[in-house]
């Protein structure tokens, strides 16, 4: 059984409690996830979630194979089973945040098995100016987006058991989180996509739910929300 979990803060409270229990930065909201599930550095990450924003308050959307614990404060959790009745042809909304990447090796020695994540737009601006030396004609990021964000998710539909029948690609964002302890920060790209599907394969497509797509899910990539198409 899988659950389907959303986690808001408890409204009635005074502001005072509201505010306070806000997390102060993306690598809070991190943490108290982990928490909620009961996670640790031995147990390997097994949920989805999606951070989203309503007004003044966040919100997060968790999927995972068993129920989440509670979040002390003014946090309340609700959970419901997630078994979606799906059937070939379907038609579904959706939307997914992600960290969509291409791989490139380090250099052209071959005997060098170094390989770095690029995201696709940083990847698609260094192929462009490799290829393009007048700066003057080089898109623009927007365009890069537009170009390139789309290009990712429809090169993984097939494998994931559905066909993309509209899209919409936008919020291209870069993240730096700094985890108390360590000199490096975590760093890593997002784009938002939201459009209309048609299931072709319903155990590949509830596979991709369940398992996510793309990188960085332990920090609120992959998780796709779906709802019948209208």
């Amino acid at each position: 059984m899988w659950y389907l979990s959303k986690v808001e803060l408890a409204r009635e409270q005074p502001p005072a409690i509201l505010a306070n229990a806000i997390f102060q930065n993306a690598y809070a909201e991190h943490q108290a996830i982990w928490r909620l599930m009961a996670s640790n550095a031995e147990q390997p990450r097994d949920f989805l979630f999606r951070r989203e924003q309503l007004g003044h308050w966040p919100v997060f959307y968790l999927l995972s194979p068993r129920e989440p614990s509670t979040l002390d404060g003014a946090w309340t959790v609700q959970t419901k089973p997630f078994a979606p009745k799906l059937a070939e042809g379907q038609r579904l909304s959706f939307v997914l945040r992600a960290n969509p990447v291409r791989t490139r090796k380090a250099s052209d020695d071959p005997d060098d098995k170094r390989r770095y994540r690029d995201d696709v737009i940083m990847h698609a601006k260094r192929q462009e100016q490799a290829a393009e030396a007048n700066p003057t004609k080089r898109s623009s990021q927007s365009q890069l987006v537009q170009n390139a964000g789309p290009r990712w998710l429809e090169e993984r539909a097939a494998t994931n058991g559905f066909a993309l029948e509209t899209l919409q690609v936008d919020n291209y964002c870069q993240h730096r989180l700094v985890k108390r302890g360590q000199r490096q920060a975590i760093q890593f790209s997002t784009l938002d996509y939201q459009g209309v599907l048609r299931v072709v394969d319903v155990e590949r497509f509830v596979s991709s739910l369940h398992n996510g797509l793309g990188h960085a899910k332990g920090f609120g990539c992959g998780l796709m929300l779906i709802k019948r198409a209208g």
